[in-house]
């Protein structure tokens, strides 16, 4: 089974009408990936991944339960749930982390807009450093806030 775009998401990996539009975007709906891809998910200080998509990181790439924060298998989780105060180290920790392995490419899902409670208008200024990176992938969520200015003709 391949991995889900919302027809919004293909326009907009097709560069949107203009062909200005970033093409990274990490899919709705994340079900395989292949070697050397990494699906990035929001976690909990303890790694309790019993929903959304840590559980799915748990059940299908590999993040181990015990282990809130970094790679675990084909998965990297993010400390969401403890505040944006302490989510901010963390997502600094992974841009660090992503720029240092260009050989990975890392699929950001909407973290922190889940159970954590928070407005992508409050998480993914954090991962502009991270948006600049060719081998990062965020939501389409993310990519409407960062790119606030930049409408398709």
């Amino acid at each position: 089974m391949d991995n889900y775009y919302t027809e919004e998401e293909l326009r907009w990996c097709e560069g949107g009408s203009n062909g200005l539009l970033p093409t990274r975007v990490t899919p709705s709906g994340v079900r395989v990936l292949k070697p050397g891809e990494v699906f990035v998910f929001g976690s909990n200080f303890e790694g309790n991944h019993l929903g959304g998509a840590a559980r799915a990181a748990m059940e299908k790439f590999g993040a181990v339960q015990g282990i809130g924060e970094g790679l675990q298998g084909q998965s990297y989780g993010i400390p969401t749930m403890e505040g944006l105060k302490n989510m901010i180290p963390a997502i600094e920790r992974f841009t660090s982390f992503a720029r240092q392995h260009q050989e990975l490419k890392f699929y950001v899902t909407a973290i922190g807009c889940g159970i954590a409670g928070y407005l992508a208008e409050e998480v993914a200024p954090y991962f502009l450093q991270a948006a600049s990176f060719s081998n990062v992938f965020l939501p389409l969520s993310f990519w409407k806030v960062i790119n606030a200015g930049e409408k398709e003709p």
